[in-house]
């Protein structure tokens, strides 16, 4: 869970708030309580590590979201964090911002070891955060997190894993399949030749306890037979469509670090993959029909919220495209939210760019993609 990230992660340290030197009193009979400001003034350089982090960043997260984490700890754990909140005796405005971004950075490194393992977590975070900052979150996550049994084929196609292990003893099958999501397990089981799906099938549901070291040792030969056969067909791996395909999937905010690091590093590159991709703002490049289809399949809700942090350009093409009493109400829906968290505007705005897409596949919206590659209507 990210608390258990961040308290393993490196100490941060606090500097000191300087305080301009006063003239010395004489000390008061009966010393009084300190406001929680000057507490914070002159406290000495502190380190946040361990079980003090996660005390920190559940204080810097709020009652509300903080009684979420709660719920999926131990007694003993809450215990532990509970003293540990009460004895931080506040947090400045720094030790805030730090931990919400080491437990930002945790858990983002875990999502993409997770879902692509040690080298496609530092790949993508390597383009996120530079090579560095990869490396020392990967690391760490990859010795809290480990990933599951097999979870390099967690991301192949159902079709071609089935044709990968279509001559594997049904026994060895079954193993494999049964450290899969169960969607994909399903899938790949249906793509089996069908003497083998019920003899596989039967062997999952009467598999008992397999010990991890033969488990460990059937994935090393299944990587390596599959990393063998990956490199007599490498022509097909990666390229520019396979890193659209990656960024359309990965939140707004990540993809822009990525976009933004690409630009800098290779700005042909960027510009190629911008190209080739959709992303929020680029609503400003829908012709007027198309903007009015989309506004048919948007949730007025997240339409409101993925405004609050749009350009004026933006929003006055949306407010044309609807009537005078819609983009009325949709401006007073936006002043009516009020502030709203950065991340909640991301996922509206990821949700309008999914609309925009599925409309783009079916062809009911021309996308102008610049040099001839947008339709003619």
């Amino acid at each position: 869970m990210v608390a258990t990230a961040v308290a393993t992660a490196p100490p941060i340290t606090q500097a000191p708030t300087t305080q301009a030197p006063t003239a010395p009193t004489a000390p008061a009979a009966t010393p009084q309580a300190p406001t929680a400001p000057a507490a914070r003034t002159g406290r000495p350089r502190r380190q946040l590590t361990g079980v003090d982090r996660a005390a920190a960043l559940l204080v810097a997260l709020g009652p509300e979201l903080s009684s979420k984490v709660l719920q999926s700890m131990e007694e003993h754990e809450i215990e532990s964090l509970t003293l540990r909140i009460a004895s931080l005796d506040g947090l400045t405005r720094e030790e805030r911002d730090q931990v919400i971004t080491a437990a930002r950075e945790a858990a983002l490194a875990r999502k993409y070891v997770m879902h692509g393992g040690i080298d496609y977590a530092r790949r993508m975070l390597s383009l996120a955060l530079g090579p560095e900052k990869a490396n020392e979150l990967v690391e760490r996550v990859a010795q809290m997190y480990p990933p599951p049994p097999f979870a390099f084929l967690r991301k192949s196609d159902a079709k071609q894993l089935a044709g990968f292990l279509q001559d594997e003893h049904p026994q060895t099958i079954a193993l494999i399949l049964s450290h899969l999501p169960p969607v994909q397990a399903a899938a790949v089981l249906t793509s089996l030749n069908e003497e083998l799906q019920a003899d596989v099938a039967r062997r999952i549901a009467t598999m008992g306890r397999t010990p991890p070291e033969i488990v460990a040792r059937v994935e090393e030969v299944i990587r390596r037979r599959l990393s063998s056969l990956i490199a007599q067909d490498s022509r097909h791996v990666g390229g520019t469509e396979y890193l659209v395909a990656v960024l359309t999937t990965v939140d707004r905010s990540t993809e822009k670090h990525i976009l933004d690091r690409l630009a800098e590093t290779d700005p042909a590159l960027a510009e190629e993959v911008r190209k080739m991709m959709f992303t929020f703002d680029d609503l400003i490049r829908l012709d007027d029909r198309s903007i009015q289809r989309v506004l048919r399949d948007v949730d007025m809700r997240d339409l409101a919220l993925a405004l609050k942090a749009a350009k004026d350009d933006l929003r006055e093409l949306i407010f044309s495209n609807m009537s005078t009493r819609a983009a009325e109400m949709l401006r007073e829906e936006i002043a009516y939210l009020g502030p709203v968290r950065i991340h909640a505007v991301e996922e509206a705005q990821q949700r309008i760019v999914t609309v925009v897409r599925r409309l783009e596949e079916a062809e009911e919206i021309v996308i102008d993609r610049g040099e001839g590659g947008g339709l003619l209507a």
